[in-house]
């Protein structure tokens, strides 16, 4: 029996309903965001940008899928303002549809710094165990990065390959100074790109800095398969090596000028353990570079846009991948600026800094030991 609601106060009932519009705007949200999941995998938008005005006919036949599906589909892009129809008076199966100016890049460019198709990837990631994680709440244990499935990684690759390919060589790195120096100077620097998935970062970073012989080190299995898919051909390939494993590499111990960490200390286990290692291959002089999450600098409620946008995320991946294993730090996407310098110093690092480096979605940190 649920419990009887009091009689609301005019200002209690404005909050009720202001609620209730958001929550039916965020549906309209999802919606849209889970159409785009459609349109990016099953190729819609590229034939639609390859053909121009096009009937639901015909890009069904061109992408091998059902007419009624892409049909509807079709309409509700055009009702939702993401496709433009040429007619929408004309019966339904004539109507040609097509990708307004400015909308194919952030669909389609997979190089721009606009492109957000990738995000409709990484949600449908997040849900995919969503009865594991109704378990791991009740029994406080994680749930495995591999249960994101392919999506996960895929979407994470895609959604950050622009920020490394357009800013990690020319912005990120050359704005410390003496990191920038050691890797363009003789004898050829080494960097250890830890977590590096699938690999556009390690790859960015020897295309920046032509001497440098980069070791990317990962433990997703799919990722470092996809990684060596993407160094293949790229002109790199003789001085770029993708393992599968941990930091904890005998073999480049001590070895290292520079460590990288992108967008991944949050999501570790054992995080401090994981610095650890990185400090242990760093070569005399060396640094770690990390970059994670921008979250604001202590909590607030209600947050900033970016601040939900990350506890989103935590909620739904983030944490439950942290809290794997016995005694797991359970970090959290919303890792703040005092929870790395605690890590670093605990992993033995003698230096932290937050580098004055600008980005909308990363905070940008060096640890030296």
């Amino acid at each position: 029996m649920s419990a009887a609601i009091p009689d609301l106060t005019p200002e209690a009932t404005a909050r009720r309903d202001e609620l209730v519009e958001r929550l039916f705007q965020a549906t309209l949200g999802a919606w849209d965001v889970l159409a785009v999941y459609l349109g990016d995998r099953l190729g819609l938008y590229h034939t639609l940008s390859e053909r121009g005005p096009t009937t639901p006919e015909q890009l069904a036949t061109a992408t091998d899928t059902h007419e009624r599906y892409v049909r509807e589909w079709l309409e509700q892009q055009a009702a939702s303002g993401v496709l433009e129809v040429d007619d929408a008076a004309a019966a339904a199966q004539v109507r040609r549809y097509s990708i307004p100016p400015g909308h194919d890049e952030a669909l389609l460019d997979e190089t721009s710094l606009s492109y957000m198709a990738p995000i409709g990837r990484l949600v449908v990631a997040c849900t995919r165990p969503l009865d594991a994680l109704l378990r791991a709440f009740q029994t406080g244990e994680g749930v495995p990065y591999a249960d994101y499935g392919a999506d996960l990684h895929q979407g994470q690759a895609r959604f950050t390959r622009p920020m490394f390919e357009n800013l990690l060589g020319s912005e990120w790195l050359p704005a410390v100074a003496d990191v920038h120096a050691r890797l363009q100077a003789d004898p050829p620097a080494r960097v250890a790109d830890v977590a590096c998935g699938e690999g556009r970062s390690s790859i960015a970073i020897a295309r920046a800095y032509p001497k440098v012989r980069v070791d990317g080190i990962d433990l997703d299995e799919a990722s470092i398969v996809a990684a060596r898919g993407h160094v293949a051909g790229s002109g790199v390939e003789d001085r770029v090596t993708f393992h599968l494993r941990d930091a904890a590499d005998i073999e480049l111990a001590g070895q290292c000028d520079l460590v990288t960490v992108f967008e991944a200390l949050h999501d570790m286990s054992y995080p401090v353990e994981v610095l650890r290692s990185c400090r242990e291959l760093l070569a005399e002089g060396g640094s770690l570079f990390v970059a994670d999450e921008r979250v604001a600098d202590a909590f607030a409620a209600p947050g900033d846009e970016l601040e939900r946008f990350y506890y989103g995320f935590s909620v739904l991946h983030c944490l439950p991948v942290g809290m794997v294993g016995e005694g797991a730090a359970g970090t959290g996407t919303v890792m703040r600026a005092n929870t790395v310098r605690r890590y670093g110093e605990d992993a033995g690092f003698q230096r932290f800094e937050v580098l004055p480096i600008e980005n909308d979605f990363y905070r940008f940190y060096r640890l030296v030991p």
